[in-house]
């Protein structure tokens, strides 16, 4: 099967093995499939992956054992937990010793004809939700992680650093508890739909010494953003990490020890709660794709793929 790989280079390759169905697992066939930030750290070294890339994903069960499944709309959580271990049975399955990540680690992600998931990963697609903002499920669920981990008051100032894919769901997410809301970024080109919801857009140029935020969530996917998101935060105040990225970061360990700073590492989310803010309009996301292209194009999409927002593969039916 045709599938997008990286073995130390980014390749098509044309004659993929297909996965095989396991027990538990389902094998889907990808309707349309999201390039992700993460994606493109993995083509830079990123957790030392090898295979097909890509987790964001709409598609359709194909095969599964459980022949209730088949023919089922999904999208899919990335994280291919045991059930079984100590982490999984007190509730943190995205924590488990044993997972796979699909298109991350040790898993053949989403960027091919087919590819297998464990249906105990797997959400059902409202009808009313088209395939072109079901594929922003995982970011989106990403996004709600933050206020299951913390609660974000609406008196509350705060302040969301990278205005690119994540931040896009980040600050959509964030508005609706009504707190005083700031996106920071460098891409004014993109902050007419957030000045439309309410959001107040600031470039990082602008920031000065005395702006101060009660939370700061930096999802630039880069050191620097780190940098510009710990220069917001004030003592007692809240930094939400987001983003990973294969480089080193610098951060002053005894100024978060002196300013009382909470330090926050956020991951993966909620998908149920995506899908009903999908199924009921309050996230937008058609304006947020830049391009889409088939999946044999994918080598000129990841090059194109610098400074866009949402690039998408379009998988053939």
């Amino acid at each position: 099967m045709q599938a997008l790989i990286f073995d130390g280079t980014l390749k098509l390759i044309q004659n993929y093995p297909a996965p095989e169905l396991r027990p538990g697992e389902a094998i889907i066939r990808p309707h349309v499939t999201g390039l992700c930030n993460t994606d493109i750290e993995i083509t830079r070294g990123y957790m030392g992956f090898c295979g097909v890339l890509g987790h964001e994903f709409v598609g359709t069960v194909v095969a599964c054992h459980d022949q209730s499944w088949i023919g089922r709309r999904v999208v899919g959580e990335i994280n291919a937990s045991c059930t079984t271990c100590p982490t999984c049975l007190r509730g943190d399955p995205t924590h488990c010793p044993n997972r796979t990540t699909l298109g991350i680690d040790r898993r053949d992600g989403v960027m091919a004809e087919l590819f297998s998931l464990p249906i105990h990963c797997l959400h059902s697609v409202p009808s009313t939700v088209p395939d072109e903002a079901a594929v922003f499920a995982e970011p989106l669920a990403a996004a709600l992680e933050i206020v299951e981990q913390s609660h974000i008051r609406p008196t509350e100032r705060v302040a969301v650093v990278g205005d690119g894919k994540l931040g896009a769901m980040i600050v959509q997410v964030l508005r609706l508890t009504g707190c005083d809301l700031t996106l920071v970024g460098r891409h004014p080109e993109r902050w007419s739909l957030y000045t439309e919801q309410g959001i107040t857009c600031r470039h990082s140029q602008d920031i000065t010494a005395t702006d101060r935020f009660d939370v700061v969530v930096d999802c630039t996917g880069n050191p620097k953003g780190l940098a510009t998101a710990r220069q917001l935060l004030r003592p007692r105040g809240r930094l939400i990490l987001k983003s990973t990225f294969e480089a080193a970061s610098q951060i002053n360990l005894t100024m978060l020890v002196i300013d009382e700073i909470q330090l926050i590492g956020s991951r993966c989310g909620p998908f149920a709660p995506a899908l009903r803010l999908l199924e009921r309009g309050l996230i937008a996301t058609a304006p947020l794709i830049s391009a889409e292209y088939p999946l044999r194009d994918g080598l000129q999409a990841f090059a194109a793929a610098h400074g866009q927002m949402k690039v998408l593969f379009r998988h053939p039916e």
